[in-house]
């Protein structure tokens, strides 16, 4: 396949996906799921788990995927793409992360995060010993502390983005319930990240290259926060012109997430990090708006998607081929689940938080999203973990955030009695 027919299938490609997204999303408005969620759907719908089980000449046509022979493999393409996505999207997050809503209500959000991150990881972690023990959910170059720090990170992080969506779509900003969810949120991602980034760097089985990517990643941070961030908020008005970002404030913006992502996938961690330090380093006011406002419909509504369906293609549910690892599967949503919900229910309470908005930060707080399907991505494309654990983590992903709004619901009802923050 050459270059010119290669355009022509990628091109092909994302019609279908895009398309595909958006009839999902249709049929998911209808329960009252959020657009990502038929998304992360429908990743997992147009690859092997469904269009390649009904009809597996026609998906491997359109998605062809076959590494011992590259210029027919969808990945070689489709990788980049949605890694250009992941690292748009991470930057907005970046752009998005509040510390002042963290500052507020500090005491709950920090005990709901703490209780929230320690129950999940500590079942998590058991998990994971088991498996190491008793099957060949990880590869044999993954030691058990590996083992055990990713599953523990994995089940314990919060969808960040997702939740600040839920908690705009239920009217629940500026509510008690509300800013404690954001905050307790904000915390379990930040320290999810330091776990991943622990396990990323000692990967390798060697001290040395474990030492210099800690200590790279604590330099690029200092360097975008302490120089930086303070050099463009000073030249910040350069980049303005008529109270709207310039074209060069656009291309500098860019320029720099692309800097920080290649910095931090050079040193050993992933793209993603480096996205979302410089999002965090870019000047507030009309230079974040501005930036978010351009760069988050293409990300959002072209990359994303991409994300996702690579995500599909690399899930095989029908690795799960007996009761015994659908068992495991069962177990990692149950804990997932428990873990989280009731371990942050009982915080809120213990800070004084009513039985009722308690219930509801709990809830809020187990759905993972797409934030889930980053960490597991990165895992997979390290060889962590296998692609029967990859399916496993996915399904929970999918399910705990499928649950999020529904349960809410049920549980919580409407925000008219949530107390003012």
């Amino acid at each position: 396949m050459n270059n010119v027919s290669l355009a022509v299938q990628f091109f092909l490609q994302i019609a279908v996906i895009l398309i595909a997204c958006r009839v999902v999303g249709a049929i998911a408005a209808r329960f009252g799921q959020p657009q990502v969620v038929a998304e992360m759907i429908t990743g997992v719908l147009l690859g092997p788990s469904l269009f390649g089980m009904i009809a597996p000449e026609s998906q491997h046509w359109l998605f062809p995927w076959d590494k011992a022979q590259k210029l027919r493999d969808t990945s070689c393409y489709l990788f980049p793409a949605s890694q250009l996505g992941l690292a748009l999207y991470m930057f907005i997050v970046g752009m998005e992360f509040r510390v002042d809503i963290v500052r507020k209500h500090l005491k709950s959000s920090v005990a709901v995060s703490m209780a929230g991150m320690t129950m999940p990881f500590i079942l998590g972690a058991g998990l994971a010993w088991i498996f190491f023990k008793h099957t060949n959910l990880f590869p044999e170059k993954t030691s058990l502390l590996e083992a055990m720090l990713f599953l523990g990170a994995s089940m314990c992080i919060t969808a960040f983005p997702m939740l600040a969506r839920i908690i705009h779509f239920k009217g629940l900003s500026g509510t008690t319930m509300g800013t404690v969810a954001i905050g307790a949120g904000a915390i379990d991602d930040a320290t999810a990240w330091i776990l991943l980034a622990v396990v990323l760097a000692s990967f390798d089985d060697k001290i040395g290259h474990a030492l210099i990517n800690i200590g790279g990643a604590i330099a690029f941070v200092t360097m975008a926060l302490v120089v930086i961030r303070p050099l463009l908020r000073k030249f910040s008005q350069s980049l303005v012109r008529d109270q709207q970002l310039t074209d060069a404030g656009l291309v500098i913006g860019i320029a720099l997430m692309s800097l920080g992502a290649w910095f931090t996938d050079l040193i050993g961690l992933h793209a993603v990090f480096g996205a979302f330090v410089m999002g965090a380093a870019m000047p507030r006011g009309i230079v974040v708006r501005d930036l978010c406002a351009r760069i988050q419909p293409l990300a959002v509504a072209l990359l994303l998607p991409l994300f996702f369906t690579y995500s599909g293609l690399n899930t095989k549910i029908g690795l799960l081929n007996n009761w015994f690892l659908w068992g495991m599967c069962l177990a990692v949503l149950v804990a997932a689940v428990m873990g989280k919900w009731l371990a942050c229910t009982v915080a809120a309470r213990a800070t004084g938080i009513n039985a009722r908005e308690a219930m509801g930060i709990g809830i809020l707080m187990n759905a993972r999203g797409l934030m889930e399907l980053i960490i597991i991505n990165i895992g997979l494309q390290r060889g962590i973990i296998s692609e029967a654990l990859f399916a496993t983590l996915v399904i929970m992903a999918v399910v705990t955030t499928l649950m999020a709004s529904p349960i809410f619901e049920y549980f919580v009802g409407s925000n008219k009695n949530a107390a003012i923050s």
